[in-house]
């Protein structure tokens, strides 16, 4: 502590400012993965949600405990809202998988992602794919949980005749989502420290005042079962023909992908925001890159999506953290939420929605470093970015970005700055839409 200029106050007011910014995601994980919200589900297409609250807890007290003790970095993981977004929407809705086995292919994402990591073939694959399409995944990602939350909430609902319209603004669920959004965004402009979580909560006291939100039966309950969700990613391995295919191997690529480039540039991100880069090389960046694959296969075990590290760990680090003191006590706070699993109930779409707005707008921040003048580079990022949201699949929209990549940079006379990787993805990618399901 003495080296870094920090102390255990620092620490411990980082660590709970890093827990206030990004505790959203104990309701929000539950409410996506659940598919709350969403009529006329397939039965059984959903997770339970007290299930999932814990495992999302647990899972985030694991990844920071790791991160902390073994890296040393005052960085928090957590199941990430994206990732989660895939896991729901893309993978278990729209190619029709089980949540089961979508589990184990985050499982297996995480052991290859673990194997990447010790075996120093991390470096090669980051290096391999352009930094253009690594920035417009996560400005896509990004637009695609947007769209989810206005979706949710019903601010956009369909329309026959364009598709999509505006929602019922006499609605007052919809002016409760819109109330939400003002606040939320209000908090971030004023850079409040928690502010998406401190939005959430206004936006549910305001439901409960209007009664447009029942109150909860307690506000302190037993922890529910974990027994819902709990080894169901090794139930999957009793079939092999629903893990050994060409589309599985696709939603196993996408976990590992997003999880692999949003990890790095997050690492990448709150260690030079704290002074932690040595030159432009992160110290012990294989410990701490280990720590996030630990907690994405222990996540997948106990039942929950990617667990990944959190660029919201930047708050704590403003707040004066600095080593991973500040991810321990990041940690004990999401063990202790779990006693607090009743006021899961107050936590409707409404209240999502604006948490899922605003972490979208963050996302999409990374645009500004694309040049877009560039014709060959900006065709496969726009792509990327835009057919997320308007396919309704994140592997859709990487899959035709990565396919663009080498064609548009081929004619463009710029063959000797493809790596022969990108060429391996474009042809497994062309055999995704050959051999998967169009729909998929």
């Amino acid at each position: 502590m003495e080296e870094l200029g920090t102390n255990y106050k620092n620490e411990i007011i980082g660590g709970l400012t890093t827990f206030l910014s990004m505790a959203y995601i104990l309701a929000v994980n539950p409410s996506i993965l659940s598919l709350a919200g969403i009529d006329n589900l397939p039965e059984g297409t959903g997770m339970d949600a007290g299930a999932v609250f814990v495992a999302t807890a647990i899972a985030a007290f694991i990844g920071c405990m790791v991160m902390g003790l073994l890296a040393n970095y005052p960085i928090a993981l957590a199941p990430g809202v994206g990732i989660n977004a895939f896991f729901a929407y893309s993978v278990v809705l729209t190619m029709g998988i089980p949540w089961q086995t979508a589990l184990t292919g985050v499982l297996m994402s995480g052991i290859i992602f673990a194997i990447l990591t010790l075996s120093g073939l991390r470096e090669l694959i980051i290096n391999a794919i352009p930094l253009e399409l690594k920035l417009a995944v996560s400005a896509g990602i990004g637009l695609f949980i947007t769209f989810v939350g206005l979706q949710n909430s019903n601010l956009i609902v369909n329309n026959d005749n364009t598709l999509v319209g505006l929602g019922d603004f006499y609605d007052p669920l919809v002016l409760l989502t819109i109330a939400g959004i003002v606040i939320t965004v209000i908090l971030m402009a004023l850079k409040i420290n928690g502010g998406i979580f401190i939005g959430m909560v206004a936006t549910a006291l305001i439901g409960l005042a209007t009664g447009l939100i029942d109150l909860p039966s307690s506000v302190v309950g037993a922890v529910p079962s974990l027994e819902p969700t709990f080894g169901k990613a090794f139930e999957a391995f009793q079939t092999p023909s629903e893990i050994f295919n060409m589309q599985f191997l696709i939603v196993i690529l996408t976990f590992l992908f997003i999880d692999f480039f949003d990890t790095a540039g997050t690492l990448v991100a709150v260690a030079s925001a704290g002074g932690l880069m040595k030159g432009n090389v992160l110290p012990r960046a294989g410990k701490a890159l280990f720590s996030d694959s630990a907690a994405t296969i222990t996540g997948a075990i106990l039942g929950t999506s990617t667990t990944t590290s959190y660029i919201e760990s930047s708050a704590g680090v403003a707040a004066g953290a600095r080593t991973g003191l500040a991810s321990i006590v990041t940690g004990i706070c999401f063990l202790l939420a779990l006693f607090f699993s009743p006021l899961l109930q107050v936590v409707t779409p409404q209240v999502t929605a604006p948490a899922l707005i605003i972490v979208g707008s963050l996302m999409v921040a990374n645009l500004k470093h694309i040049d877009w003048q560039q014709f060959e580079i900006a065709v496969p990022a726009f792509l990327t970015m835009l057919m997320m949201p308007l396919t309704y699949s994140i592997a859709t929209g990487i899959a035709i970005g990565f396919i663009f990549y080498p064609i548009t940079m081929l004619m463009s006379g710029r063959r000797k700055e493809i790596h022969p990787i990108m060429y391996g993805m474009f042809i497994i990618f062309i055999l995704y839409f050959i051999f998967v399901k169009p729909h998929g």
